[in-house]
């Protein structure tokens, strides 16, 4: 541990690089997924809730690059608690990244042409978000838990989609 915070119960809490990668990558994505839900449904003072909001190349690059870091780094101490054979860990990033790169697209444009995708999106980064905080702080939450939650949520979403077929898309 870099430091130590004090804790429940007199103990102290130890604070590694890996704690302080995924506090800073939960807070992160609590406070981007939370700005972002706010600006789709309220919009700025005086706009539309569709009016895109100008950012600079520099940000949008320290936001991708805070994401791959803490994403990555999440997944490959997964890989390594999972399995023994360096080879294995190596085609399964590779596989996932292929696939990353074929569907980006048409999933891009499956969430852009429903707005309730795009908040269901985003309410699981508030999810991810604060697991990762928890995480951080040395609590566990079971993934069962979670990959149910928003396997569930999933599933309502799909039947809302289907239920209202081909009428208008909820603005």
């Amino acid at each position: 541990p870099f430091f130590y915070l004090p804790w429940f119960g007199g103990e102290e809490l130890g604070i590694s690089g890996r704690d302080l990668i995924l506090l800073a990558g939960g807070l992160f994505l609590l406070g981007k997924s939370t700005y972002e839900i706010h600006e789709k449904l309220e919009g700025h003072a005086g706009q539309s809730s569709s009016a895109k909001v100008v950012t600079t190349f520099a940000s949008v690059i320290f936001q991708i690059l805070l994401l791959d870091v803490v994403f990555s780094l999440d997944s490959v101490i997964t890989a390594v608690g999972m399995v023994d054979h360096i080879e294995i860990m190596i085609i399964a990033v590779i596989v996932s990244a292929a696939v990353m790169i074929f569907t980006a697209g048409p999933i891009g444009e499956f969430v852009e042409k429903h707005p309730t995708i795009k908040i269901l999106a985003l309410s699981f980064l508030l999810l991810i978000g604060f697991t990762l905080v928890v995480e951080g702080l040395h609590q566990h939450i079971p993934k069962g838990y979670i990959y149910f939650a928003m396997g569930f949520s999933v599933l309502v979403e799909m039947i809302n989609l289907r239920v209202r077929g081909k009428s208008e898309p909820v603005t």
